[in-house]
């Protein structure tokens, strides 16, 4: 029983790699992309110019209030004012805008309804207080006008 091999010999194992699938994975690659860019090129933005402001548009930072539930209620309720024509806008106008009113009066009312039970007592009275003052120069305004919202 004796065997042509001796066993230190070792039987040789060809490995054999197709190097071509690489090539021509990055020619599919490559077309898919061009047919992708040209299906979907996406439309250009213009450039945004950097602008700097001048000197009397320069907002002082030391004037924006803090952030917070009492300066974001003040700011909705200034709009409802302003839309009521109750102030002047920044030109000195008096615009009367009902629907504009009720939009932003409806959104304190939002406010309300979502931050039901996270308020403080101050600013719950403060945010009723308001919602109700509004509330009746709309209706009055309205009544004033002639106009419904």
């Amino acid at each position: 029983m004796s065997s042509s091999k001796s066993p230190g010999d070792k039987p040789q194992i060809e490995i054999v790699s197709d190097e071509d699938w690489k090539s021509r994975v990055k020619a599919e690659d490559a077309k898919r992309d061009a047919e992708l860019a040209g299906a979907a090129a996406p439309a250009k933005t213009p450039p945004v110019a950097n602008v700097e402001p001048e000197e009397d548009e320069l907002i002082d930072v030391g004037s924006i209030p803090d952030a917070s539930f009492a300066t974001l209620l003040q700011m909705l309720s200034t709009q409802a004012i302003l839309s009521l024509g109750l102030i002047p806008g920044p030109e000195g106008e008096v615009h009367i805008q009902l629907p504009l009113a009720k939009h932003f009066i409806d959104l304190l009312a939002v406010l309300e309804t979502k931050c039901k039970g996270n308020l403080t007592a101050d600013e719950s009275r403060f945010l009723d207080g308001t919602l109700h003052e509004l509330r009746i120069a709309f209706v009055e305004v309205s009544k004033n006008t002639g106009k419904s919202a």
